[in-house]
């Protein structure tokens, strides 16, 4: 894992984060992984795939939620002291995150990846934000949210967000300390946000052979 370089970019919700990392990819020619790596993880682990890609609303220890989706299965984790969906998820999307980071070179959007490989000299962890006006406009655009609703939802989103990096992490989410580079997308643009990043990764240590 740590002769590949990974670019793993978290993001503020509306900010073009996912964008910018499809952008990396395709300029360096490597795979791009966000929800792949919830169909991955969900196959491999028999979990239902809405639980992997709601993690962050799911509250810890959300039985209520399992049997209200009708997705619980009482025998699976019985064995294991104060059982949590969201530890299982977690743990189940990091052995995921290292394997194709171990693989070779990638770009990883959200789940953490940034502190999953933060050991990784060759691993480029980016913060994406943008101003509210801004993120709620593309929201509106891109995924159709409703204008009068739409920053409620954003903010909420990026509590959850924050909520769950902190949890797992003990880190956090956005504070400078823990990322290579913060990008005002709403400044500076999806194509040149995509460019500071490639920047960036050539100054990387180079690949051991």
């Amino acid at each position: 894992m740590k002769n590949n370089l990974v670019i793993a970019i978290a993001r503020e919700f509306g900010s073009g984060g996912r964008e910018i990392g499809q952008l990396v990819a395709k300029k360096l020619d490597i795979p791009f992984y966000d929800k792949g790596i919830i169909t991955q993880a969900a196959k491999e682990s028999g979990i239902d795939e809405r639980i992997f890609e709601n993690v962050e609303d799911i509250a810890n220890n959300s039985l209520i939620y399992s049997l209200s989706m009708g997705i619980y299965n009482p025998g699976r984790f019985a064995h294991l002291p104060n059982y949590s969906i969201n530890d299982e998820v977690y743990r189940v999307q990091t052995e995921i995150i290292r394997k194709v980071a171990g693989e070779g070179d990638c770009v990883i959007v959200g789940r953490c990846a940034d502190y999953l490989l933060n050991e990784n000299p060759r691993c480029v962890r980016v913060f994406v934000h943008a101003d509210i006006d801004i993120r709620l406009k593309r929201a509106i655009g891109v995924y159709g949210l409703p204008k009068d609703t739409g920053e409620n939802f954003i903010r909420k989103k990026d509590r959850r967000r924050a909520s769950y990096y902190q949890y797992y992490t003990d880190n956090k989410w956005g504070d400078y300390e823990n990322y290579h580079l913060i990008l005002d997308s709403g400044a500076v643009g999806i194509e040149n946000a995509s460019e500071v990043i490639l920047a960036y990764a050539k100054g990387m240590p180079q690949k051991e052979e």
